[in-house]
């Protein structure tokens, strides 16, 4: 059965506040999470970055829900501590978490102090740092020196299943190379067509018959203009290049990068509208297009609205739908 779960959002709330709102979410009918893990927000105006492995744990405890995050080893984070903290949760919560690798943003990872990587090169680095972590869940010892360096590591915490390693990907090339390699799928919300060709490659790579999940950015609110200016405000990030997004430092520099966009620039970056029948049929779309979860991200800063509107209305027509 398609799953619609609510995306918690590190970079724009206290993680108490988040604790609220995807217990508000599950009451309201979402049936799965997923959260953020950054360092930084995108820009000063979000304004929040909790630690998302110590939130994990409370909001599993908290809730009844299946979790995920999407993450990236290999500079700000070490596979084996990576590793280590997704066996605890998986162990303490099964069947119930799993985790999306990616090659991050200079953004969050520049922060220990080391070279950033060309692309080519981060990709190399993920697969080796997924060989450690896979390794390390099987019980092995690893010793592993090569773009990232692991000695003498043994967990002695492992869950009975290891956790789902997800691939993240944004671009159709990205999700061609991800199926070579991860369980699912993780990706974010564009056009129909372009979506498709990220699906389609994803499949030609390896990725036939696995699940494929969804970050969809939606902004809804009482009126359009409403929406469209709490989408602006807060995601105008989305608004720029792919390449841009993962070369910039500082939420200033991402905040000196947007000022020349405009609202209308994020019409097809985030699903944007205060009609809740419109909303209910682009999910309807995305299950369409073969993703089995759809984690929606609410990306302006009313989420009890969002979340009550949705679960009065948008989840009981989705349901009757399928």
């Amino acid at each position: 059965m398609a799953t619609i779960g609510y995306h918690c959002s590190h970079e724009q709330f206290a993680p108490s506040e988040l604790l609220r709102y995807v217990r508000r979410a599950e009451q309201a009918g979402f049936r799965a999470a997923m959260c953020s893990d950054h360092f930084h927000p995108w820009s000063e105006r979000q304004g929040q970055s909790g630690f998302a492995w110590s939130w994990l744990g409370a909001a599993l405890q908290a809730t009844a829900l299946p979790f995920g995050t999407v993450n990236a080893p290999g500079q700000r984070y070490h596979p084996a501590v990576i590793a280590q903290a997704a066996a605890t949760l998986a162990e303490m919560f099964p069947g119930r978490f799993w985790l999306a690798l990616g090659t991050g943003q200079l953004l969050s990872e520049h922060v220990t102090g080391g070279k950033w990587p060309r692309k080519g090169t981060r990709q190399e680095r993920l697969k080796e740092c997924v060989t450690v972590m896979r390794a390390l869940w099987a019980g092995e010892t690893v010793t592993h020196d090569g773009l990232v360096t692991v000695t003498d590591a043994k967990l002695y915490t492992r869950p009975a299943q290891p956790p789902q390693v997800v691939g993240a990907a944004v671009s159709a090339e990205t999700a061609e190379w991800v199926g070579s390699w991860a369980d699912a799928l993780i990706t974010v919300f564009k056009p129909a067509e372009e979506l498709k060709q990220v699906v389609e490659a994803f499949r030609r790579g390896g990725g036939a018959g696995k699940p494929m999940y969804l970050q969809a950015q939606t902004s809804y609110a009482r009126t359009e203009d409403e929406a469209q200016q709490a989408a602006f405000d807060q995601w105008r990030q989305s608004g720029l290049d792919g390449d841009v997004l993962t070369e910039l430092a500082t939420p200033a520099d991402f905040d000196r990068q947007a000022a020349g966009l405009k609202p209308e620039d994020l019409d097809t970056k985030v699903r944007i509208s205060a009609d809740l029948k419109r909303h209910a049929a682009w999910v309807a779309e995305y299950f369409s297009l073969g993703f089995e979860a759809v984690y929606i991200h609410q990306v302006g800063r009313d989420q009890e609205r969002f979340i009550d509107a949705f679960g009065e209305h948008v989840l009981p027509a989705l349901a009757r739908r399928s």
